[in-house]
């Protein structure tokens, strides 16, 4: 019992010096702000570039051999841009997070004093790579009789894509999509390399200050915990009702 107490006490005592003493708890309030906006930032970039980057690439994949047939400025046109789709997506998931991020920041925008920003468009580039092979595997998995029901009624090839292919597709890849969203909140850890304070960062600089490793250490690592599962819960619920919308 004495020893419980003594680990109650001493509990508070690492809580209040890490946490309470300065003030230190605005620094991992701060720094999940800074989080939750790199991440919501480079989500919408990611989200951008990947219905692009996908539909490029799908439009290739579908039409390459009658565009291919009939030759011209089209056909030449979607061969380019695909084959520097396909560059970037090369460039993009070979290479570490990390190392685009120093290279963004250092090199392509070394101008820039704020590193917010430059994080933002290194994780939504990033992003973006995979969320463009998520949206086209989900766009190759509509049936093609889809595409065919659709022509026969009228709708031009964008107008198919726009409210029969996508709707179906995002459907199908919305738990691909999710985990994509989780992992890009995750990696949005690595910002401190390039000075950046966010969650990860602020426990780090609390760490160095009190010289107490496990409880900022923890409290960085369950702030994120609770992130996931929060994400996690509203991806379910929007999956449930979406696949309530289908009866």
């Amino acid at each position: 019992m004495n020893h419980l107490l003594l680990d109650v006490g001493n509990f508070s005592e690492q809580f209040k010096l890490n946490f309470i003493d300065d003030e230190r708890w605005k620094w991992i309030v701060q720094g999940l702000l800074v989080t939750l906006e790199i991440t919501a930032v480079a989500l919408v970039i990611g989200i951008a570039i990947g219905i692009v980057v996908s539909a490029v690439r799908s439009s290739y994949d579908k039409n390459k051999e009658t565009m291919k047939a009939r030759g011209g400025v089209g056909y030449a046109l979607l061969s380019g841009a695909n084959s520097v789709c396909r560059l970037y997506l090369t460039i993009i998931r070979g290479t570490p997070t990390v190392v685009q991020l120093l290279i963004f920041y250092f090199i392509i925008f070394s101008g820039w004093r704020n590193g917010v920003p430059v994080a933002m468009i290194s994780f939504g580039i990033n992003s973006g790579a995979y969320v463009a092979e998520i949206f086209r595997s989900g766009i190759m998995s509509v049936d093609e009789g889809q595409f065919e029901a659709s022509r026969s009624l009228g709708f031009g090839y964008l107008s198919t894509m726009r409210y029969v292919v996508v709707p179906q597709a995002f459907k199908a890849v919305l738990p691909a999509l999710g985990n994509e969203f989780i992992v890009l909140l995750k990696e949005t850890s690595i910002a401190g390399y390039v000075g950046i304070m966010d969650l990860t960062k602020a426990g780090d600089l609390i760490r160095g200050r009190t010289f107490s490793k496990l409880m900022p250490l923890i409290a960085v690592a369950l702030i994120y915990l609770t992130l996931v599962m929060v994400l996690t819960w509203a991806l379910g619920l929007l999956e449930r009702r979406l696949r309530k919308n289908e009866r």
